[in-house]
């Protein structure tokens, strides 16, 4: 179907193993497909010599190489790769960025790397930033985790200095 020959595709094992690195390169090619099964799929992708403009919606991962304006919802990932440049209102489930964001995110999970910078606020259950990471804005985590009761330092009420080395001047 679609052109492709069946013998094309049905070889032999002995045909594949002359080649000198075919085992090699079989073996890596199964750990690469067991790996990429483990991560989350990267559905659509904004290539680095693409600008777009106005809301992306998506369920399935998100990568961004280019240039991006407007706002982005996704229920999966967002990854701003290091040449990307996003202004945007984000709403992810996980957000990587190594590029460049001006814009609110509010996401579960925000990692910013050494070569990342965002200008906006976040809204997060956690969040992980490099060495060498640039933040500028509020940081909101949610959750009701009340923080620790600190009492204030009890002063107590200063007394006389006569009275504390023992001698009372009765003149």
């Amino acid at each position: 179907m679609f052109g492709r020959d069946k013998s094309a595709t049905q070889q032999s094992p002995q045909s594949q193993s002359s080649y000198h690195g075919s085992q090699v390169n079989a073996t890596s090619a199964q750990s690469v497909h067991v790996s990429a099964n483990t991560t989350p799929k990267i559905e659509t992708v904004i290539g680095p010599n693409c600008r777009l403009t106005g809301t992306l919606q998506s369920d399935g991962g998100i990568r961004i190489e280019g240039v991006f304006e407007g706002n982005l919802q996704t229920t999966g990932n967002l990854v701003v790769a290091e040449s990307a440049r996003v202004i945007a209102e984000i709403q992810a489930y996980n957000v990587t960025v190594s590029g460049q964001v001006k814009g609110n995110i509010t996401a579960n999970k925000v990692e910013v790397t050494e070569t990342g910078k965002v200008w906006g606020d976040l809204n997060v259950n956690s969040m992980l930033l490099h060495e060498g990471a640039y933040l500028r804005g509020n940081t909101n985590m949610a959750g009701d985790v009340e923080p620790p009761a600190f009492e204030p330092p009890r002063i107590a009420a200063p007394r006389p200095v006569a009275a504390i080395e023992g001698e009372v001047d009765e003149s």
